[in-house]
Protein backbone atom coordinates (compact mmCIF):
# COMPACT_ATOMS: atom_id res chain seq x y z
CA UNK A 1 0.00 0.00 0.00
CA UNK A 2 1.16 3.43 -0.86
CA UNK A 3 2.22 5.86 1.31
CA UNK A 4 0.38 9.50 1.42
CA UNK A 5 1.98 13.27 1.71
CA UNK A 6 -0.16 16.27 2.02
CA UNK A 7 2.25 18.94 0.71
CA UNK A 8 0.85 22.52 1.54
CA UNK A 9 1.66 25.42 -1.71
CA UNK A 10 1.90 22.10 -3.54
CA UNK A 11 0.90 23.70 -7.18
CA UNK A 12 3.92 25.99 -7.57
CA UNK A 13 7.97 26.51 -6.75
CA UNK A 14 9.25 24.37 -4.07
CA UNK A 15 6.17 22.42 -3.45
CA UNK A 16 5.69 21.55 -6.97
CA UNK A 17 9.08 20.16 -7.16
CA UNK A 18 8.93 18.53 -3.76
CA UNK A 19 4.86 17.24 -4.81
CA UNK A 20 7.28 15.53 -8.51
CA UNK A 21 9.28 13.54 -6.14
CA UNK A 22 6.93 11.70 -3.78
CA UNK A 23 4.63 11.46 -7.01
CA UNK A 24 7.58 9.56 -8.99
CA UNK A 25 7.94 7.48 -5.46
CA UNK A 26 4.67 6.18 -5.75
CA UNK A 27 2.98 8.24 -2.76
CA UNK A 28 -0.03 9.17 -3.07
CA UNK A 29 0.01 13.11 -3.44
CA UNK A 30 -2.59 15.29 -1.94
CA UNK A 31 -1.92 18.58 -2.93
CA UNK A 32 -3.90 21.21 -0.12
CA UNK A 33 -3.70 24.61 -2.29
CA UNK A 34 -5.47 27.94 -2.62
CA UNK A 35 -6.23 28.33 -5.81
CA UNK A 36 -7.76 24.96 -6.99
CA UNK A 37 -7.77 26.31 -10.63
CA UNK A 38 -3.82 26.50 -10.57
CA UNK A 39 -3.78 23.40 -8.36
CA UNK A 40 -5.85 21.20 -10.91
CA UNK A 41 -3.29 23.20 -13.81
CA UNK A 42 0.11 21.84 -11.71
CA UNK A 43 -1.83 18.06 -11.26
CA UNK A 44 -2.36 18.14 -15.09
CA UNK A 45 1.44 18.89 -15.52
CA UNK A 46 2.40 16.05 -13.05
CA UNK A 47 0.00 13.42 -14.54
CA UNK A 48 1.81 14.50 -17.75
CA UNK A 49 4.85 13.69 -17.08
CA UNK A 50 4.20 10.46 -14.55
CA UNK A 51 1.13 9.35 -15.98
CA UNK A 52 0.11 6.68 -13.20
CA UNK A 53 0.40 9.68 -10.36
CA UNK A 54 -1.73 8.98 -7.53
CA UNK A 55 -2.94 12.95 -6.66
CA UNK A 56 -5.54 14.50 -5.17
CA UNK A 57 -6.59 18.20 -4.89
CA UNK A 58 -7.85 19.94 -1.89
CA UNK A 59 -8.92 23.15 -0.83
CA UNK A 60 -7.31 24.87 1.86
CA UNK A 61 -6.33 28.41 3.10
CA UNK A 62 -3.99 28.38 5.56
CA UNK A 63 -5.10 32.03 6.42
CA UNK A 64 -8.32 31.19 7.45
CA UNK A 65 -8.77 28.89 10.49
CA UNK A 66 -12.26 27.87 9.23
CA UNK A 67 -10.64 26.29 6.02
CA UNK A 68 -8.04 24.23 8.16
CA UNK A 69 -10.82 22.73 10.11
CA UNK A 70 -12.59 21.85 6.85
CA UNK A 71 -9.75 20.49 4.49
CA UNK A 72 -8.96 18.06 7.95
CA UNK A 73 -12.32 17.71 7.83
CA UNK A 74 -12.61 16.26 4.42
CA UNK A 75 -9.03 14.50 4.78
CA UNK A 76 -10.21 12.55 7.35
CA UNK A 77 -13.89 11.61 5.88
CA UNK A 78 -12.13 9.56 3.35
CA UNK A 79 -8.67 8.81 4.80
CA UNK A 80 -7.81 7.33 8.67
CA UNK A 81 -4.18 7.59 8.52
CA UNK A 82 -1.57 10.05 7.13
CA UNK A 83 2.45 9.37 6.64
CA UNK A 84 3.83 12.37 5.87
CA UNK A 85 3.07 16.31 6.14
CA UNK A 86 4.74 18.88 4.85
CA UNK A 87 3.92 22.20 5.97
CA UNK A 88 5.52 24.18 2.57
CA UNK A 89 2.97 26.61 1.62
CA UNK A 90 4.17 30.50 2.44
CA UNK A 91 3.97 34.28 1.99
CA UNK A 92 6.64 36.52 1.94
CA UNK A 93 6.89 40.35 2.43
CA UNK A 94 3.20 41.42 1.52
CA UNK A 95 1.61 45.04 2.39
CA UNK A 96 0.26 44.90 5.51
CA UNK A 97 -2.79 43.14 5.77
CA UNK A 98 -4.57 40.74 8.30
CA UNK A 99 -6.03 37.73 8.12
CA UNK A 100 -9.85 36.59 8.55
CA UNK A 101 -9.21 35.78 12.12
CA UNK A 102 -7.46 39.12 12.69
CA UNK A 103 -3.56 37.36 12.49
CA UNK A 104 -1.22 39.52 10.70
CA UNK A 105 -0.64 37.92 7.68
CA UNK A 106 2.63 36.11 6.81
CA UNK A 107 2.47 35.05 11.12
CA UNK A 108 -1.13 33.65 10.79
CA UNK A 109 -0.33 31.88 7.00
CA UNK A 110 3.37 30.76 7.27
CA UNK A 111 3.27 30.19 11.41
CA UNK A 112 -0.58 29.91 12.89
CA UNK A 113 -1.99 27.83 9.61
CA UNK A 114 0.38 25.22 10.10
CA UNK A 115 0.50 24.57 13.90
CA UNK A 116 -3.90 24.28 13.46
CA UNK A 117 -3.16 22.04 10.84
CA UNK A 118 -0.44 19.86 12.69
CA UNK A 119 -2.63 19.85 15.72
CA UNK A 120 -5.79 18.64 14.23
CA UNK A 121 -3.57 15.65 11.68
CA UNK A 122 -1.79 14.44 14.62
CA UNK A 123 -3.67 11.63 15.50
CA UNK A 124 -3.86 10.56 11.75
CA UNK A 125 -0.26 10.72 11.58
CA UNK A 126 0.42 8.79 14.48
CA UNK A 127 -1.60 5.89 12.81
CA UNK A 128 0.95 5.94 9.66
CA UNK A 129 4.32 4.44 8.46
CA UNK A 130 7.48 6.17 9.95
CA UNK A 131 5.34 9.43 10.27
CA UNK A 132 7.13 12.38 9.96
CA UNK A 133 5.72 16.13 10.05
CA UNK A 134 8.62 18.64 7.62
CA UNK A 135 8.12 22.55 8.20
CA UNK A 136 9.81 24.69 5.97
CA UNK A 137 11.86 27.96 7.83
CA UNK A 138 14.15 30.06 5.98
CA UNK A 139 17.56 31.12 6.49
CA UNK A 140 15.44 34.38 7.28
CA UNK A 141 14.92 33.34 10.79
CA UNK A 142 18.57 34.30 11.79
CA UNK A 143 17.32 37.77 11.67
CA UNK A 144 14.14 37.02 13.28
CA UNK A 145 12.34 37.79 16.72
CA UNK A 146 9.19 37.25 18.39
CA UNK A 147 7.70 40.12 19.66
CA UNK A 148 4.96 38.87 21.44
CA UNK A 149 3.93 42.57 22.46
CA UNK A 150 2.84 43.08 18.48
CA UNK A 151 2.16 40.09 16.66
CA UNK A 152 -0.79 41.34 14.47
CA UNK A 153 1.14 44.74 13.75
CA UNK A 154 -1.05 46.95 15.04
CA UNK A 155 1.82 48.65 16.87
CA UNK A 156 4.07 48.98 13.63
CA UNK A 157 4.74 47.23 10.68
CA UNK A 158 7.83 46.07 8.18
CA UNK A 159 7.02 43.44 6.02
CA UNK A 160 10.75 41.76 5.81
CA UNK A 161 10.66 42.02 9.43
CA UNK A 162 7.75 40.74 10.46
CA UNK A 163 8.52 37.66 7.85
CA UNK A 164 12.00 36.98 9.33
CA UNK A 165 9.63 36.55 12.88
CA UNK A 166 7.31 34.41 11.52
CA UNK A 167 10.08 31.65 9.56
CA UNK A 168 12.01 32.07 12.99
CA UNK A 169 8.75 30.65 14.79
CA UNK A 170 8.27 27.84 11.95
CA UNK A 171 11.58 26.65 13.52
CA UNK A 172 10.96 27.01 17.04
CA UNK A 173 7.57 25.28 16.73
CA UNK A 174 8.44 22.31 14.73
CA UNK A 175 11.50 21.85 17.70
CA UNK A 176 9.23 22.25 20.10
CA UNK A 177 6.77 19.50 18.75
CA UNK A 178 9.43 17.45 18.21
CA UNK A 179 10.47 17.93 22.22
CA UNK A 180 6.81 17.27 22.93
CA UNK A 181 6.53 14.37 20.51
CA UNK A 182 9.55 12.79 22.08
CA UNK A 183 8.47 13.13 25.67
CA UNK A 184 4.99 11.37 25.09
CA UNK A 185 6.88 8.93 23.32
CA UNK A 186 4.79 9.77 20.29
CA UNK A 187 5.76 7.90 16.88
CA UNK A 188 5.85 11.06 14.74
CA UNK A 189 9.32 13.17 13.93
CA UNK A 190 9.23 16.79 13.24
CA UNK A 191 11.73 18.11 10.94
CA UNK A 192 12.49 21.35 9.48
CA UNK A 193 13.98 22.31 6.73
CA UNK A 194 15.12 25.15 4.51
CA UNK A 195 15.94 25.59 0.86
CA UNK A 196 18.42 28.24 1.03
CA UNK A 197 17.95 30.84 -1.65
CA UNK A 198 15.58 29.79 -4.20
CA UNK A 199 14.16 30.71 -7.55
CA UNK A 200 9.99 30.51 -7.28
CA UNK A 201 6.85 32.70 -7.27
CA UNK A 202 6.98 33.13 -3.74
CA UNK A 203 7.65 36.94 -3.99
CA UNK A 204 4.24 37.13 -5.73
CA UNK A 205 2.54 36.08 -3.03
CA UNK A 206 1.28 39.52 -1.63
CA UNK A 207 -1.05 41.70 -3.42
CA UNK A 208 1.38 43.06 -5.42
CA UNK A 209 3.77 41.52 -8.62
CA UNK A 210 6.96 41.29 -7.91
CA UNK A 211 9.29 44.48 -9.44
CA UNK A 212 11.19 43.25 -12.08
CA UNK A 213 14.61 43.59 -10.38
CA UNK A 214 14.46 41.95 -7.57
CA UNK A 215 13.26 39.29 -10.56
CA UNK A 216 16.49 39.77 -11.91
CA UNK A 217 18.53 39.82 -8.51
CA UNK A 218 16.96 36.54 -7.55
CA UNK A 219 18.22 35.16 -11.16
CA UNK A 220 21.73 36.05 -10.36
CA UNK A 221 22.10 34.84 -6.62
CA UNK A 222 18.98 31.91 -6.48
CA UNK A 223 19.35 28.41 -7.20
CA UNK A 224 16.56 26.61 -8.86
CA UNK A 225 13.46 25.17 -6.84
CA UNK A 226 14.58 21.93 -7.83
CA UNK A 227 17.80 22.41 -6.07
CA UNK A 228 15.84 24.08 -3.52
CA UNK A 229 12.87 21.09 -2.25
CA UNK A 230 16.47 19.00 -1.75
CA UNK A 231 16.58 19.67 1.60
CA UNK A 232 12.70 19.34 1.92
CA UNK A 233 13.02 15.73 0.38
CA UNK A 234 16.07 14.61 2.90
CA UNK A 235 13.71 15.71 5.88
CA UNK A 236 11.06 13.65 4.60
CA UNK A 237 12.72 10.40 3.68
CA UNK A 238 16.63 10.23 5.40
CA UNK A 239 15.94 7.00 7.57
CA UNK A 240 19.09 8.20 9.72
CA UNK A 241 17.35 11.24 11.04
CA UNK A 242 16.10 11.43 14.97
CA UNK A 243 13.23 14.56 14.49
CA UNK A 244 14.50 17.84 15.81
CA UNK A 245 17.22 18.40 13.11
CA UNK A 246 17.31 21.46 10.69
CA UNK A 247 18.23 20.66 7.10
CA UNK A 248 19.66 23.03 4.65
CA UNK A 249 22.06 23.61 1.55
CA UNK A 250 25.68 22.93 2.39
CA UNK A 251 27.18 25.95 0.74
CA UNK A 252 28.38 29.44 1.76
CA UNK A 253 26.03 30.76 4.25
CA UNK A 254 23.33 27.79 3.79
CA UNK A 255 22.25 29.58 0.20
CA UNK A 256 22.36 26.87 -2.14
CA UNK A 257 23.98 23.50 -2.61
CA UNK A 258 23.29 19.98 -1.50
CA UNK A 259 20.96 19.47 1.59
CA UNK A 260 22.94 18.34 5.10
CA UNK A 261 22.00 18.74 8.98
CA UNK A 262 22.51 22.47 9.54
CA UNK A 263 23.75 23.45 13.14
CA UNK A 264 21.37 27.01 14.05
CA UNK A 265 23.34 29.11 16.49
CA UNK A 266 23.48 28.24 20.04
CA UNK A 267 20.79 30.86 21.07
CA UNK A 268 18.12 30.07 18.69
CA UNK A 269 16.48 26.98 20.94
CA UNK A 270 15.38 29.40 23.92
CA UNK A 271 13.33 27.51 25.98
CA UNK A 272 11.39 29.94 27.59
CA UNK A 273 9.93 31.51 24.42
CA UNK A 274 9.49 28.08 22.72
CA UNK A 275 7.22 27.43 25.30
CA UNK A 276 5.63 30.95 25.49
CA UNK A 277 5.15 30.51 21.28
CA UNK A 278 3.11 27.57 21.59
CA UNK A 279 1.23 28.45 24.47
CA UNK A 280 0.49 31.73 22.19
CA UNK A 281 -0.29 29.67 19.62
CA UNK A 282 -2.78 27.46 21.49
CA UNK A 283 -4.75 30.62 22.83
CA UNK A 284 -4.58 32.31 18.98
CA UNK A 285 -5.67 29.29 17.09
CA UNK A 286 -7.72 27.92 19.69
CA UNK A 287 -6.18 24.29 19.20
CA UNK A 288 -4.45 21.99 20.81
CA UNK A 289 -1.94 19.09 20.63
CA UNK A 290 -3.16 15.90 22.55
CA UNK A 291 0.87 15.52 23.64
Amino acid sequence: MSKTVIITGANSGIGFETAKYFVDKGYKVVMAVRNLVKGEKAKEELRSLYPKANIEIYYLNLAKLTSVHEFVNSYSDKYNTLDLLINNAGVMIPPYSKTEDGFELQFGCNHLGHFALTALLLPLLEKGDNPRVVTLSSIAHRNGKINFENLDGNKGYKAMKFYCQSKLANLLFAKELDNRLKGAGFRTKSIVAHPGISSTNLFNLGSEKTPWFIKGFMKLIAQPAHKGALPIIMAATDVTLNGGELIGPDGIGNRNGNPTIETPKSDVYNNEIMIQLWETSEQLTGVRFNI
